[in-house]
């Protein structure tokens, strides 16, 4: 029961949305390797961002 489990279970891709399986699926949780060049893409020109704490501005040199 728990083997069939395993098969059946699906995913929504990130990227996509696409549902694909989650077990034996060595792209995911992405569908595709495509997809998943996509993410990484995204974070290396920083089109994702982590918000983090204000920084305090020098009024004088605006720096």
């Amino acid at each position: 029961m728990a083997e069939a489990k395993k098969r059946l279970m699906a995913v929504r891709c990130p990227s996509c949305g696409k549902k694909t399986s989650y077990y034996g699926n060595p792209q995911r949780p992405f569908c595709s390797e495509r997809c998943r060049n996509l993410d990484l893409g995204a974070w290396a020109d920083e089109s994702y961002r982590i918000p983090g704490p204000p920084t305090l501005v020098d009024e004088e040199t605006g720096n």
